[in-house]
């Protein structure tokens, strides 16, 4: 076996899932041709499953899940509040989960519900001060965090990341519309 396959096999064994690797392999042994596309894809997605596993990691300190994270960033600047089905739409959640993550806030003082003066069927929702303290540190924090991930990346790099991100997200709006033609636009 040449050492380029053996250093390329340990770089995929290390980045891949195992389901991934199984998948892989399995591609391998029956001679697909776009083994390499598929091994990309499958490191997109481990790259993609790991950044959520820390993101969680961090956030489980304060009891948070990723969506009550939104939440409270969401109504951070909004000392009026916001109506749950407002929110469950800017949150691009359902209002059954939005009912859920809100009852977790709400039951851990994060944020309170009040009823309209007018009319006692409107609710907004809004931070409390612990919410907004709570909201102002994590958000510091997360943005320092995701803006870590890509260190060292220079600008052109950035760049080049990103096209060739929207280049798979084209191939991907194109296999959703049933086509089976890849994009095959040349990177500029």
């Amino acid at each position: 076996m040449a050492p380029y396959k053996i250093i390329r096999d340990l770089t995929t064994m290390i980045t891949l899932e195992q389901k991934h690797l199984a998948l892989l392999e399995d591609a391998e042994r029956r001679g697909h041709a776009d083994t390499e596309n598929i091994r990309v894809c499958f490191e997109v997605l481990t790259l993609a499953a790991a950044i959520d596993q820390a993101c969680a990691a961090r956030l489980a300190p304060h009891r948070l899940s990723e969506g009550k994270f939104v939440l409270l960033f969401l109504l951070r600047d909004l000392p009026q509040g916001l109506a749950p089905h407002e929110l469950a739409v800017k949150a691009g959640v359902t209002r059954a989960t939005i009912t859920g993550l809100l009852d977790g806030l709400q039951r851990d003082g994060l944020l309170a519900r009040h009823s309209d003066s007018q009319d006692r069927r409107k609710i907004s929702v809004r931070l409390t001060e612990q919410g907004q303290a709570l909201a102002q540190h994590l958000l510091d924090e997360h943005s320092q965090w995701i803006g870590s991930l890509f260190a060292g990346f220079d600008q052109a790099e950035r760049e080049t990341l990103s096209a060739l991100l929207k280049r798979a997200w084209l191939n991907v709006i194109s296999s959703r519309a049933g086509c089976t033609e890849a994009v095959t636009e040349e990177h500029p």
